[in-house]
C-alpha cells in the first residue's frame, strides 16, 4: 500500500480544514480519496461526483499527470510520490 503526498490548493481550504500538504494510503486514486474523506470528513464532495467522476472544475495530477475521464479505481498509485488538488481555471 503506498502513502502519497496530497497537495491541496487554498480555495479548498476555504470550505474544509486542510493542511497545504498531507498523506494518504491506497493502491488506487479511488483509495487515496477515500483515505483523504476517512481523515478529512467531506472533501471527497468537493472532488468526485456521486457517480465516482472527477468533478468538472477540479483537476487531480499524479505525479504530474493529469487525470481525464478514468476510472480512479483503476489507477495503481503504488510507486506515486504526489497527488495535487487543483481548482480548473475556465473563462476567457
Amino acid at each position: 500500500m503506498a502513502q502519497v503526498e496530497v497537495r491541496f490548493p487554498p480555495h479548498l481550504r476555504r470550505f474544509i480544514e486542510l493542511p497545504a500538504v498531507g498523506a494518504a494510503q491506497g493502491n488506487t486514486l479511488r483509495e487515496l480519496l477515500d483515505d483523504l474523506e476517512s481523515q478529512f470528513p467531506g472533501v471527497i464532495q468537493y472532488i468526485i461526483h456521486e457517480n465516482g467522476t472527477v468533478r468538472q472544475h477540479v483537476n487531480l495530477f499524479v505525479d504530474g499527470k493529469l487525470v481525464v475521464d478514468e476510472n480512479l479505481s483503476e489507477i495503481d498509485v503504488e510507486n506515486v510520490r504526489e497527488l495535487v488538488v487543483m481548482q480548473a481555471l475556465s473563462g476567457g
